[in-house]
């Protein structure tokens, strides 16, 4: 059978399926209407459209400052500010939209088969990675009718309305095919170009997702093709999700036939679906329409046809499938190259293997790494929490500078640079002019510090803090001017000296990262309290509902989901998310490892004056017990927490003021916070926490989502800083 005649006798097989699956969905239809009708803009779950305006801010689709103004204007309920945040998107579309459409349709191909002497266009694909084309299973059904067609890419008008010159690739389906007619894809390697080049190095690929959030019923889709064969043509925005099953999306599109195989975009240019058919209008009997009215017979042309939506098939669906088949290692590794994102860079990883992929299929690495995204050295930080070595000095010498005690004796202080050859691992205080002798900057750190230089760690501080007051336009502040107390070895000594039976560092790496880091001791219950409720803050669905798009198949119980899920939703690695909330928990369950590391900050706090007081991550929970043992001497001039998970139940319940109530004292709080940063999953915490509370949405870069230095760096946040040491 020729490819054209075979192609369309499935096409219409798919397109009698669609319309059964149509039938079968008239009632959700008709009640998703009534409510679109009655003013309802995103009639779907509250689950479905929390996820996606999570996914919104991850993505920065919506930028977070503008969301969280435009929440806290009203005080709106969580429901009610999902939505408006999907609102925000769907009405206003940045600049880039534009661009990014247009790049998105470079990725989009003509499929032309080779028949009796002519060339005839039967369908669209598109790159989902450097040189692999999705398309159809009714568009290439097999390796034989692959072989006969080529693509065809920039097959389209130029920005003048005229014809361009297309590039004409070949497939190569002998070296990588895969097909499943019920889910209607096929996937087919592509050859390099004519100089050597992989066609996605010159017309880019789409990067395919299993996480939920991509799109809502209401939402308007996008759809790239060749309909009817004609040159690349654009259906934008004038369309809208209408029902979502299991494997297939309906929605409402100017589509035609030739848009078989087209990609389905979200707003973002995210695919979403596998166009694969329209779904025709049906009598009573069951009978396709014409336009007119009438029985459609076969020699009237699909174009005939009355269509009264479309079909696309799950992005998700098709990933599941593709993760689930037994292929071997070339194929697979072909497969890989989708990016992590796909899920299916370590498909088919057996549980329990020593790199445990999360929920996203990307490898989990076996040493956690620190906060501040560098790698933890293995003298440093042991995963069971054991004591650590202490390091050797620069010059490979034995430090000479004792690290902090344990027993609640004050802290030596360090005035100036570190001396040559040594480590400073002590807390350091400013001279008695800083700021005026009255004012006292002081910056509280968080986990993973053990074993550092403080001058050095003062000066990332200060560097990130200048870098913002440059901003801001203000004056920089002096490193030496401001105090740093250190509790980074009290913490990993205390918690290796609580540890009970302590598991072997060859056990913990074999493990998924969230048994790998779970407390061995009594905070066990709390550690998993936390990830379980930073989980649900981030919207993870209950395990079981039709709406998970996620798998993995390394996964091993319900708290390394909660964790992997984290881990996809933000731009944090599982092992810093596990071994913060670890110690978190640690330090709230532990009133032994609490005292002691409240003992070292306190020695080492100012005992009078004001104090501009800023705390990181672990350090704002420390620094929040901290404020409730200050003398009467002290006054704080601002709170400032950056990467807080202070808007944890969990958290908050267990602090020494038993709530989300602020010590006693009336003062100005700044808490900056990325919504990529898992450890302020909680946040904002305006909701939550009384008193003068300023909650600042900012955006750091994903490879330092969870950085001090980076919070420092904004403008809004630094400046706040400035004013209140003097500097405004």
């Amino acid at each position: 059978m020729a490819v054209t005649t075979s192609a369309r006798a499935e096409g219409l097989k798919q397109a009698e399926a669609a319309a059964e699956r149509y039938r079968r969905t008239s009632d959700q239809r008709r009640n998703i209407e009534r409510q679109l009708d009655a003013g309802v803009k995103f009639p779907d779950s509250r689950e479905a459209i929390a996820v996606r305006a999570a996914r919104l801010l991850d993505r920065q689709a919506v930028p977070a400052a503008a969301a969280v103004e435009s929440i806290r204007e009203e005080h709106l309920s969580a429901p009610a500010a999902y939505e408006r945040i999907l609102g925000l998107s769907k009405e206003l579309q940045a600049w880039s939209f534009l661009p990014r459409g247009a790049r998105a349709a470079r990725t989009v191909a003509r499929i032309v088969t080779r028949e009796n002497g002519r060339e005839l266009p039967i369908g669209t694909g598109f790159l989902v990675s450097p040189r692999l084309l999705m398309t159809n299973h009714h568009v290439l059904p097999d390796e034989a009718s692959a072989r006969q067609c080529l693509l065809e890419f920039d097959a389209q008008v130029t920005i003048d309305n005229a014809p361009g010159t297309a590039t004409r690739v070949e497939i190569d389906p002998d070296t990588f095919f895969v097909a499943d007619e019920r889910l209607d894809f096929a996937l087919v390697l592509v050859r390099p170009l004519g100089d050597g080049r992989m066609p996605g190095d010159v017309f880019g690929w789409n990067r395919l997702s299993v996480q939920l959030g991509k799109l809502v019923i209401g939402e308007p889709v996008n759809v790239i093709g060749h309909p009817m064969g004609r040159l690349k043509e654009i259906a934008v925005r004038d369309n809208a999700l209408q029902v979502r099953l299991d494997d297939f999306l309906h929605y409402r599109t100017d589509t035609e036939p030739g848009n078989s195989g087209s990609p389905v975009f979200n707003d973002q240019w995210e695919v979403v679906a596998l166009h694969h058919s329209g779904v025709p209008e049906k009598d009573a009997q069951g009978r396709t329409l014409r336009k007119d009215g009438q029985v459609w017979e076969p020699g009237d042309g699909d174009d005939a046809v009355a269509w009264v939506a479309n079909e696309g098939v799950r992005i998700s669906s098709v990933l599941r499938h593709l993760a689930a088949l037994p292929l071997g290692p070339a194929r697979r590794a072909l497969l890989a190259e989708t990016g992590p994102d796909s899920g299916l860079g370590e498909a088919g990883t057996a549980p329990g293997a020593a790199n445990p992929a999360g929920l996203d299929g990307s490898p989990v690495a076996a040493n956690p790494a620190s906060l501040d995204g560098s790698p933890v050295a293995a003298d440093l930080a042991s995963p069971d929490g054991s004591p650590v070595a202490a390091p050797a000095a620069v010059d490979g010498a034995p430090a000479t500078v004792p690290a902090a005690p344990v027993d609640g004796s004050p802290v030596a202080a360090a005035r100036g640079p570190a001396r040559a050859g040594a480590v400073e691992r002590v807390a350091l205080r400013p001279g008695p002019t800083a700021f005026g002798g009255r004012r006292h900057l002081v910056f509280l750190h968080g986990r993973s510090q053990q074993g550092k230089d403080t001058e050095l760690l003062r000066r990332d501080w200060t560097a990130g803090l200048n870098h913002g007051l440059t901003r801001a336009g203000m004056p920089p502040v002096d490193p030496v001017d401001a105090w740093f107390p250190y509790y980074g070895n009290t913490l990993i000594e205390a918690l290796g000296e609580r540890e009970s039976v302590p598991r072997p560092l060859a056990e913990t790496t074999a493990l998924p990262a969230a048994e790998a880091c779970a407390p061995v001791g009594p905070a066990r219950g709390t550690y998993e309290q936390l990830i379980a409720e930073a989980a649900a803050n981030a919207h993870m669905p209950p395990r079981g509902e039709a709406a998970e798009e996620r798998f993995g198949a390394s996964v091993v119980g319900a708290l390394q989901r909660q964790l992997s899920w984290l881990a996809a939703k933000t731009d944090l690695d599982e092992w810093v998310i596990a071994t913060t909330l670890r110690d978190v928990a640690a330090y709230l369950d532990d009133p032994e490892v609490r005292e002691t590391v409240l003992d070292t900050v306190l020695a080492s706090m100012p005992a009078s004056g004001e104090v501009v007081f800023v705390t990181h991550s672990l350090g704002t929970v420390v620094g929040m017990d901290v404020l409730t043992r200050l003398g009467p001497e002290v006054d704080i001039a601002l709170l400032v927490t950056a990467g807080s998970p202070l808007g944890l139940d969990g958290v908050h319940s267990r602090l020494l003021v038993g709530g989300p109530k602020r010590p006693d004292g009336d003062y100005p709080w700044i808490n900056a916070w990325c919504p990529t940063d898992a450890v302020a999953i909680g946040c904002p915490l305006g909701g939550t926490w009384a008193g003068e509370l300023t909650d600042l949405a900012v955006t750091n870069a994903r490879d330092r989502v969870h950085d001090i230095e980076e919070y420092l760096t904004h403008p809004e946040v630094a400046a706040e800083i400035g004013r209140h040491v003097g500097h405004g």
